[in-house]
């Protein structure tokens, strides 16, 4: 696997912007849908088994009910997206693409019916985890540990509490 060489002249900062360039169209998208389309963009999400709901795949992840929704996601997006980026901007694209696609068709498939929508970067945002959580195990590099370590840390504690009572 190739990783992005932080000490490669603008390799770190070309890592931000690509990321940075993401953020910004989903908080664009979220203005003007909120602004233009009185959140009714959200209608173009993902609902499950239904065929016209289909193409929610494509627009699910870049789509959110609310700021608070999308201020949820922003931030886990940047931290793990950036470890991600840490194998190379190319890697990056290509596990949120398959991440992006694989859960939206699962979440097609079985989600919860009825008359909901399902959006967010939500799935993007896990894919990411078991993505670094998969390098760690597969590579077996003293980087892919530690950056499972730090996201098991960071977001499986998390879990961990939310869980307590």
């Amino acid at each position: 696997m190739t990783t992005t060489d932080v000490r490669q002249p603008g390799a770190l900062e070309r890592a931000l912007v690509i990321l940075g360039v993401l953020i910004a169209a989903l908080w664009v998208i979220e203005i003007v849908d909120s602004i233009a389309f009185e959140d009714g963009l959200e209608r173009h999400g993902i609902r499950p088994r239904a065929w016209s709901g289909l193409d929610g795949v494509v627009w699910a992840p870049f789509l959110h009910g609310t700021f608070g929704h999308l201020i949820s996601n922003t931030v886990p997006l940047l931290i793990l997206g950036g470890l991600v980026m840490t194998s190379g901007a190319v890697r990056w694209l290509q596990v949120t693409a398959i991440v992006a696609l694989v859960g939206g068709l699962l979440t097609w498939l079985f989600g919860f019916s009825g008359d909901s929508v399902h959006i967010g970067a939500s799935g993007v945002i896990f894919g990411y985890i078991g993505y670094l959580l998969a390098s760690a195990f597969f590579e077996r590099s003293f980087r892919a540990v530690v950056l499972a370590v730090i996201v098991g840390v960071i977001y499986g504690g998390g879990l961990i509490v939310g869980f307590l009572p």
